[in-house]
């Protein structure tokens, strides 16, 4: 999938008029059948089944709000499947209405800036389900899993749902992730794909409990782990290609300590720096086992890694970018090169022959949108506000999009 791209000059961009706010649109059942209709073939591919838990306290007509896990663009297409003909509104990405704002609305899609304090967003969601009647689908991760394992969600959820104060839905489901990984390119696999919907909270739960009550419980939902459900399932992935680009979710080799240095191709995952190899088993094992045999370990182990870095005073990423800027709905533009800067003061995006000069500081967001192949262009990083986003390309294609995200989480942690 792809996204259109302008070339504009900083001074041109930041003169454009910024996209204004509209209240989200009930989709009506045409648009509802023809998701539907788009969903079924890759549905079908997976042989998709779900499993229902306690919904028939759901009644027929009631507004509530569905969370799901996040894995791959395939969660979109079940929840539309599993609650069809119901209309839902569909709290999305922004750059997701670009060049396709008319469509994303009538279907029933809510902008945000992923990562951003968005007011506005909480007002939308209100109305959708008082004014509109619908229900709406969020993805409180907001950014796919790069290990497979649950992403931070915000303190705020629990204030969250008390403010709605209707039903909310979980979604959880299995093998998505390895559907189609985000770090292997979106590349799918032939695995079978299901889904767990479960009467999660009424509003009297809700009412009865605390924001921190309801943190928690949001909190073990969104607990799971892909690559260990696939050991002890024992699900075999044999695809040729389930290792290629690995390095982007394993960057630091835990043998010689080199960072950058990893290739993942095929089935193996190689430090050009200590030359150790790992193969990617069928079952999802790494061999050898040591230093670690299990993706998710050798993450957080990074995590570690990353967090005593700035612990000490010592993280710092320094990388040449390309920058492209979104500000409204029409393109994202390309605006020039620059160099962002990422320590524990946060993130600095210098460029534009000194024209741009943007800080945010570690406080500004609990986590980061980076990504993977980003609509084809390369592997990303976003940082901005409400009004404009900046999307940054390394132009040497180093692997900082996990790092970056990781050492953001910590940051935040560690300043709160």
């Amino acid at each position: 999938m792809k996204i259109k791209v302008e070339n504009k000059s900083y001074d041109e961009v930041i003169k454009l008029p910024k996209e204004k706010k509209h209240w989200p649109l009930r989709p009506s059942l045409f648009w509802r059948t023809v998701m539907k209709i788009v969903a079924g073939p890759d549905l079908k591919k997976t042989q998709f089944t779900y499993t229902k838990t306690g919904m028939e306290k759901l009644g027929r007509h009631e507004p509530c709000l569905i969370l799901m896990n996040h894995s791959c663009f395939l969660d979109l297409e079940a929840a539309e499947s599993i609650f069809y003909p119901r209309p839902l509104n569909v709290v999305c990405t922004s750059d997701g209405f670009v060049g396709k704002n008319w469509l994303m609305r009538h279907i029933g899609c809510i902008p945000t800036n992923k990562f951003v304090s968005d007011f506005v967003l909480v007002k939308h969601i209100k109305y959708a389900l008082t004014k509109l009647r619908t229900s709406v689908l969020m993805f409180p991760e907001a950014s796919y899993s790069f290990d497979g394992t649950a992403t931070p969600l915000p303190e705020s959820l629990g204030k969250f749902l008390k403010l709605l104060n209707v039903p909310v839905i979980m979604i959880k489901t299995q093998n998505a992730f390895h559907f189609q990984p985000l770090y292997n390119n979106l590349q799918t696999r032939n695995v079978k794909v299901s889904a767990e919907v479960k009467y999660l909270l009424s509003p009297k739960d809700i009412e009865q409990k605390t924001f921190s009550e309801l943190n928690e419980i949001l909190r073990k939902e969104f607990s799971f782990d892909n690559f260990r459900e696939q050991q002890q399932n024992n699900i075999k992935i044999t695809e040729p290609f389930r290792a290629d680009y690995l390095n982007r979710v394993l960057y630091k080799c835990p043998v010689c300590n080199a960072e950058g240095k990893t290739e993942g191709k095929g089935i193996s995952l190689t430090c050009a720096s200590c030359k150790t190899s790992w193969t990617l088993t069928e079952n999802g094992f790494l061999e050898p086992k040591k230093p670690f045999d299990h993706i998710p370990d050798w993450y957080k182990w990074q995590r570690e890694c990353v967090r005593n870095e700035i612990i000490h005073g010592t993280y710092k990423i320094e990388i040449d970018v390309d920058i492209y800027m979104l500000v409204n709905t029409k393109a994202i533009y390309k605006v020039g090169e620059g160099h962002l800067s990422h320590t524990t003061a946060g993130f600095h995006l210098t460029g534009c022959n000194g024209q741009l000069d943007y800080s945010q500081k570690p406080k500004a967001s609990y986590s980061l949108y980076s990504d993977y192949n980003w609509y084809e262009i390369g592997d990303m990083i976003c940082i901005g506000d409400m009004n404009t986003l900046y999307y940054c390309f390394p132009k040497n294609g180093e692997d900082v999009a996990a790092k970056c995200r990781i050492a953001t989480e910590e940051l935040f942690k560690l300043q709160r």
